[in-house]
């Protein structure tokens, strides 16, 4: 488990759902996190359905999630 430069909460572990980055090596992916909280799911739920998981964690997600578009950039693409 490697904790990432700068999010010492997400680890990436290649035999951990595949390599995807996860929150302190838990079962649960960043992506799964983000997807519950785009889909709506109150923080408090997500921490009461996930009891390992604490606030700081979704804060460390979020922040991972930020930094990874921060420098994305979106070309129009002409239609033919």
């Amino acid at each position: 488990m490697t904790p990432l430069p700068g999010h010492p909460r997400i680890t990436v572990d290649a035999r951990v759902l595949a390599g995807k980055p996860t929150v302190r090596g838990l079962r649960i992916s960043v992506e799964q996190v983000l997807r519950a909280l785009g889909g709506g799911v109150p923080v408090d739920d997500l921490l009461r359905d996930y009891p390992e998981l604490e606030p700081e964690d979704i804060a460390a997600c979020q922040a991972y999630a930020a930094e990874r578009i921060a420098d994305e950039r979106v070309f129009p693409v002409a239609a033919k």
